[in-house]
């Protein structure tokens, strides 16, 4: 691509529902841009020899084919595009020399002159995707795209003021899940960050929008699955806060609510480094809404508890009431307890709940996948276990749930 390296790029928008897209490399690069691939319902094959817990999780869910290889030549038969994304330079080339040959556009990650395809900028507001190409000036790319989304937003099409350097951490709270729902400020510090430290709970959509030059480091919060050591994570914070770097800390919901924010926020402080902290909207109370149950109502609830359930009734370990809960009236919501909703229901049940007491579990609440199954304390488990409920689901239990479907007769 040298030779036409004076031309410009040609702005084109691709439109890949269904059709084969190659990713070669499991890496951060891969991490980035495999959600906006995802979104647009491409046909993702990875093939890689290890990957990101977070891209393994993407497989593990069957969001893409994952083969656990090298790249071999002939690896982009029937795909419309590729990137490339490994840390072996002769494979990127082959692969590109591949892609070249089958006509097949293809975004390189370590030679952008060698690659027929750039990767812009990219920003959503309200429905308009925002794509910017600078050629090889990404952050530029980046400071344009943020404009103009900026000036979607607040109606006025203008650039933000310049803003001094920051120092220091951001514990920003994601929401539940939908990109949208991060804050107006959460999002505004996530574009100033110069590393992100990101959970998989987190809205991960947000991480394609980040420039090239953002380290995106991966805390993998799968739930009951693999996880950096909370020590290691706060480890990391101190230690690029340091070297002088701005550091986003992106949770999922809040970060002081089931998200060890406080534990994070007092590692920096002993370290002498300024801490921000910018409140989510908890999944505890927007995910029942955005499945149309409200945790409270009048005439119904005037209550609501929200609970973790990563630990069961019994455990030694555990700091949860459950009898004193049983006796409430109001409305319980559980995070974290689907797959304890078996021994859960049966304490509330043996403690005085009702066992035709409504429930409802909401899966992947706000997001692309949600979905709601409902049942009572009887048959919460057997339900959840028959439908196949994994986490991240939200479990709401109350007469709450059946307030929306008795009103508009759904």
């Amino acid at each position: 691509m040298s030779e036409h390296s004076a031309h410009p790029a040609y702005p084109v928008g691709l439109r890949l529902t269904g059709r084969r897209v190659v990713v070669l490399g499991g890496g951060t690069v891969a991490q980035r841009r495999l959600p906006a691939l995802l979104a647009a319902g491409a046909d993702v094959l990875l093939i890689a020899p290890s990957a990101t817990p977070s891209v393994e999780a993407m497989a593990e869910a069957g969001e893409l084919r994952w083969e656990r290889r090298a790249y071999r030549p002939g690896d982009l038969d029937g795909a419309w595009y590729a990137v490339v994304a490994t840390d072996d330079a002769e494979a990127n080339a082959a692969a590109s020399a591949e892609a070249e040959e089958r006509r097949v556009w293809c975004v390189r990650s370590d030679d952008a002159d060698a690659a027929t395809a750039w990767t812009p900028a990219t920003g959503r507001s309200e429905g308009v995707t925002v794509a910017v190409l600078t050629g090889r000036d990404p952050r530029r790319s980046a400071a344009v795209r943020d404009a103009v989304v900026e000036g979607l937003r607040d109606g006025t099409l203008s650039a933000p003021r310049h803003r001094a350097r920051r120092a220091g951490v951001a514990l920003v709270g994601g929401g539940p899940g939908d990109p949208d729902l991060i804050t107006v400020r959460g999002r505004r510090l996530l574009a100033e960050a110069d590393v992100v430290i990101a959970d998989r709970l987190g809205p991960r959509d947000l991480l394609d929008e980040l420039p090239p030059h953002v380290e995106v480091i991966d805390a993998a919060k799968i739930p009951y699955g693999r996880a950096m050591a909370q020590e290691a994570i706060n480890a990391a914070l101190v230690e690029h806060a340091k070297a002088g770097r701005f550091v986003v800390r992106l949770k999922g919901g809040d970060p002081y609510v089931f998200g060890r924010g406080m534990e994070e926020a007092q590692a920096l402080a002993e370290a002498g480094i300024p801490v921000t902290v910018v409140p989510g909207i908890s999944s505890s109370v927007s995910v029942p809404g955005a499945a149309g149950i409200p945790v409270t109502h009048r005439g119904v609830a005037h209550e609501f508890t929200v609970v973790s359930g990563h630990v069961a009734p019994g455990d030694p370990r555990s700091l949860v009431d459950w009898a004193a809960l049983a006796k409430l009236r109001g409305t319980l919501v559980m995070l974290m307890a689907v797959e304890r909703i078996g021994a859960i229901a049966e304490a509330l049940i043996e403690h005085g709940r009702s066992p035709d007491t409504p429930v409802a579990v909401v899966q992947e609440g706000t997001m692309a996948g949600q979905r709601r199954v409902d049942a009572t304390l009887a048959t919460a488990a057997r339900t959840v276990e028959e439908e196949g409920v994994r986490p991240p689901a939200v479990i709401v239990v109350g007469e709450v749930v059946g307030v929306n479907r008795a009103e508009t007769g759904r």
